[in-house]
């Protein structure tokens, strides 16, 4: 299967659980990990899944990388009609009215545009006790599984 974990970060820890993600996944997969600030909204193909690692900056936003994907996606509004995502955010429930606000931002505007998202979004909290792998790792195989049955093809 082809996949992409395209990942926002501010700090650059969700680009090394994507790129930890991608590692774990790619021994069975064609994977790849790209930052959304790198990936034009045009270039979804129906054909692939998308993983996304996103984290959350300031009062519940978008982090820097994944802001310029946000706007052209808003600006171009391409039809994601056949594109399948699964959704997993980074955060800190520290700061409870915002937690998690980028990835829930990112995954409202994937489903605007027809994108079907696979799975629940997870939410890592930073102040919890569990590590991010440990929640991303079966979350990315679980979407995997969902995948293959939606894209047709062999998970």
């Amino acid at each position: 299967m082809n996949i992409q974990v395209l990942y926002g970060t501010e700090t650059g820890n969700a680009e090394m659980l994507a790129e930890d993600i991608a590692a774990e996944l790619e021994a069975d997969h064609e994977v790849t990990a790209v930052n959304l600030s790198d990936f034009d909204p045009s270039a979804f193909d129906a054909g692939t899944l998308y993983l996304l690692v996103c984290s959350t900056y300031g009062d519940g936003e978008l982090p820097a990388s994944a802001q310029p994907f946000a706007e052209k996606l808003e600006a171009k509004a391409p039809d994601l009609t056949g594109v399948h995502f699964g959704i997993f955010g980074m955060g800190d429930s520290e700061y409870d009215e915002t937690f998690n606000g980028g990835p829930k931002t990112l995954a409202e505007l994937m489903i605007a545009r027809g994108a079907t998202q696979l799975g629940a979004r997870i939410a890592h909290d930073a102040s919890g006790a569990e590590m991010a792998e440990d929640l991303a790792f079966p979350w990315a195989e679980e979407i995997v599984g969902m995948a293959g049955d939606a894209l047709g093809q062999a998970a």
